[in-house]
């Protein structure tokens, strides 16, 4: 069941201000072993390269080894699961964010309650996804695909990495928001989607930056618009969708999250480490170099963020009657 907004908020705000149960280590000697940094998707996705590159600073900040490790499949509910149901003592972290969100309104039988039982630690980036077609495709911008698929309903096929997956919600928002009817197909991963696209199986793709840049950068995909309300620094030349849907915006958020329960001091502490890196010079020109965008923030300011992004995706679900698979 989806919970109301304001219950969304309550409880992400009172995970983020639960008080230090005395039996955990004090944040004066945390860590004292290695953490494990849990990712609910394959090695080299989007969330795995900023897991990585926030693991490696705060394995070099904090003296102990951040691991990461990738537990994909039932679009990173597996790695949630685990990481719900794991001690709350901050050497199992994971990381969310918009997935989370999605989950949270596509899925109705999970063992876990996300707003429940994982508490936000930090944001770490924002990344738009980007909508590309081949060069080949008559439309050239925005408004000329959506005559083009006015004219031609149900003809235009939309790959995605998967139902529910960053790359379908752009794509399914875009379709509410300007009346247009395409056949979406899932694939197991941006990876199978983007080949598809390249070789004229499907004809376009909302995908995510990482695996798209060298694509586009390149001349063989086509970015008509990135997701974001603003402009992308990977992408300067290309409009947003807003420019041509006013209110637009899907961004693939990434976070941190820790069991609910974890001291309020080690929670801090992490949120101290992460905000430094984010900081700092190198990080962001790494992370803009992938497409993404620092999100500094509070614990309850990504809770909030995250209950946003949980509210606006519900409606998304419920308007087009997307069924988890």
């Amino acid at each position: 069941m989806t919970l109301p907004r304001r219950r969304l908020l309550q409880l992400f705000a009172g995970a983020a201000a639960l008080p230090v149960l005395p039996r955990t280590v004090s944040a004066q000697v945390y860590p004292a072993r290695p953490v494990h940094i849990i990712v609910g998707f394959s090695a080299g996705s989007a969330y795995d390269l900023l897991a990585r590159l926030i693991g490696q600073w705060l394995s070099e900040r904090l003296g102990q080894p951040f691991i990461i490790e990738n537990k994909p499949g039932a679009a990173g509910n597996l790695a949630t699961d685990a990481v719900a149901h794991a001690p709350p003592d901050g050497y199992t972290l994971l990381v969310t964010g918009s997935s989370d969100a999605t989950n949270a309104a596509l899925y109705h039988d999970l063992d876990f309650n996300f707003t429940r039982d994982i508490a936000p630690v930090a944001g770490i980036a924002s990344a738009p996804n980007v909508m590309v077609v081949q060069p080949s495709f008559p439309a050239k911008t925005v408004p000329e695909f959506i005559a083009y698929a006015k004219a031609n309903p149900g003809k235009i096929s939309m790959a995605s990495a998967g139902v529910g997956s960053s790359s379908h919600m752009s794509g399914e928002l875009f379709k509410m928001m300007a009346g247009v009817n395409m056949v979406h197909v899932p694939y197991r991963g941006q990876p199978s989607a983007l080949a598809d696209l390249l070789s004229g199986q499907v004809q376009v793709d909302f995908t995510t930056m990482p695996p798209s840049l060298g694509y586009v950068r390149a001349g063989k995909l086509r970015a008509l618009a990135v997701t974001s309300a603003m402009r992308s620094e990977a992408l300067p030349d290309v409009p947003t969708m807003s420019d041509f849907l006013p209110g637009y915006e899907a961004s693939l958020v990434t976070g941190l999250g820790t069991p609910t329960n974890t001291p309020v001091e080690i929670i801090n502490r992490l949120n101290k480490e992460i905000n430094a890196a984010l900081a700092d010079p190198g990080i962001k020109a790494r992370l803009a170099d992938l497409g993404n965008t620092v999100l500094p923030s509070t614990p309850a300011a990504l809770g909030k963020l995250i209950a946003d992004e949980t509210e606006k995706w519900a409606k998304v679900i419920k308007f087009a009657d997307i069924k988890a698979e």
